[in-house]
């Protein structure tokens, strides 16, 4: 009776296990980025759709100070592909047009659209998947957020998900905050 026992205990810990590196390759396998909220045309891009765009490199200090070499896609590039305003078209009320960078984790972080357009700024920020030649790990990828210029990493989003571009300001009355609505 304990040796039945103890071998389906065995035997359901190796099913569990089996189906925990199932479920982990077939989500890895569906990486994808959303890009939607405000542009013209959403779109869901998998792993190897964005390998397939050209690339850039960019040199930059991690948060351990070290110097690596990222390789990924402009994050201007990725919002061209969806329609948002650059260049002269970035002006006016699209000015108020901002870009959360969502991770798997929850985690989030805000540019300024003018922050990514080539025609207001010589920064790059790039979305991802390599470092020094390699595959960014599961840490940190497969995509993760890449801004060289800034003196902290706080933006440097991991396991990035989503580029979502909505509207500062929406709902709220000019030079009125939620919090003086309450006051």
């Amino acid at each position: 009776m304990l040796l039945i026992e103890c071998m389906s205990t065995r035997a359901g810990l190796l099913l569990a296990v089996v189906a925990l590196f199932t479920f982990s390759a077939a989500h890895a396998a569906d990486d994808t980025l959303l890009i939607r909220g405000e542009v013209k045309t959403p779109l869901k891009l998998s792993l190897p759709e964005i390998k397939s765009l050209p690339s850039t490199t960019v040199s930059a200090k991690d948060h351990s100070g070290n110097t690596a070499r990222y390789e990924g896609i402009p994050l201007a590039e990725l919002l061209r592909r969806a329609g948002v305003p650059q260049g002269e078209a970035l002006r006016g009320d699209a000015l108020q047009l901002c870009l959360i960078v969502k991770a798997a984790d929850g985690y989030k972080a805000l540019f300024a659209l003018a922050e990514l357009d080539p025609a207001m700024t010589e920064k790059q920020v790039l979305l991802a998947f390599r470092r020094d030649g390699a595959e960014l790990d599961a840490t940190a990828g497969p995509l993760r957020i890449v801004v060289p210029d800034e003196k902290r990493q706080a933006r440097w989003v991991r396991q990035v998900t989503e580029l979502e571009v909505i509207r500062a300001g929406v709902g709220q009355k000019s030079g009125q905050t939620q919090q003086n609505k309450q006051l």
